[in-house]
């Protein structure tokens, strides 16, 4: 089979609800299995086989519920952290993309784990190297470097989706489950 096997497909449940992005050969293969159904596709791409031809789904549907646990909490990991400070140092506001060689994003404790700080959404930040090492084992005020915000754990949403990228017409079914409100969280606009 051809067609681009790195784009993302989004999957809903059978309820719409957005579940995953998952490649979109694994896409085809759930709706070949009768697992799901292609709901959006991408017109210029197809999957071909000897005998078969498939457009390439790009929002597919499951045709059984899935029960998804709503009560879990995601750890707190570099990626979903810099997701969730936009990239962006919480002390000077410098993106990632303004940092120069050898300076990049890290995670800085508010209160010092040497000092009794916990590894929590809300005692973490994305720091870059130089504000990291300026700050040191020192409180913020203690440094005299206020944050830019109040760290908090993420919405679930907003965690799940942050650090991937949706085309305008999966966009479409976040905001149609979620609404307008987490589809602008995500796109950084709200």
């Amino acid at each position: 089979m051809e067609a681009s096997l790195h784009m993302g497909c989004l999957a809903l449940n059978a309820s719409f609800e957005p579940l995953t992005l998952v490649p979109a050969r694994r896409a085809v293969r759930l709706v070949l299995d009768r697992k799901a159904e292609i709901l959006e596709v991408d017109k210029e791409r197809r999957f071909r086989s000897e005998r078969d031809e498939l457009p390439c789904p790009t929002v597919i549907r499951l045709v059984r519920y899935i029960h998804v646990p709503r009560r879990f909490r995601r750890q707190v990991t570099n990626t979903f952290l810099f997701a969730r400070d936009d990239y962006t140092c919480q002390y000077c506001g410098r993106h990632r993309r303004e940092l120069r060689n050898r300076q990049f994003l890290t995670r800085d404790h508010v209160l010092p784990v040497s000092r009794g700080g916990a590894n929590i959404w809300q005692n973490v930040v994305a720091a870059c190297s130089p504000c990291n090492n300026r700050k040191g084992d020192r409180t913020p005020s203690e440094a005299h470097m206020p944050l830019l915000t109040t760290p908090t754990e993420p919405n679930h949403v907003h965690l799940v989706w942050a650090v991937r990228r949706v085309t305008p017409q999966q966009a479409h079914y976040i905001q149609m489950f979620y609404g307008a409100d987490a589809l602008r969280l995500l796109q950084g606009t709200g």
